[in-house]
């Protein structure tokens, strides 16, 4: 064999191994690539479940005090019933 014959052969061989780490390559890449925007995905779900939990744990803590408020309005209104009930009976009045 002559050095042409060769270079033919080596090129014929050599093709099919480069088709095939091309490939390869271009399947590595493309799971690389996969993986990256899964990732940015979870980051993106992670960051608005987060910020959900935070205002409803706001939300939670308003209407907590507005629950609070309101059950001093009543209790006040009940020690102001009782009050003016003790008031009409003191003016001889019946319950």
């Amino acid at each position: 064999m002559d050095a042409a014959m060769v270079t033919a052969v080596a090129a014929l061989l050599g093709s099919p191994v480069a088709a095939a780490a091309a490939v390869y390559g271009s399947r590595a890449a493309a799971r690389a690539q996969r993986e990256g925007g899964i990732i940015g995905g979870y980051d993106s779900l992670t960051g608005r479940l987060t910020a959900e939990r935070d205002k409803a744990e706001r939300d939670q803590a308003a209407a907590e005090a507005r629950a609070s408020a309101a059950e001093a309005k009543v209790h006040a209104l009940e020690a102001e019933v009782e009050r003016l009930r003790t008031q009409v009976v003191q003016l001889g009045g019946t319950l």
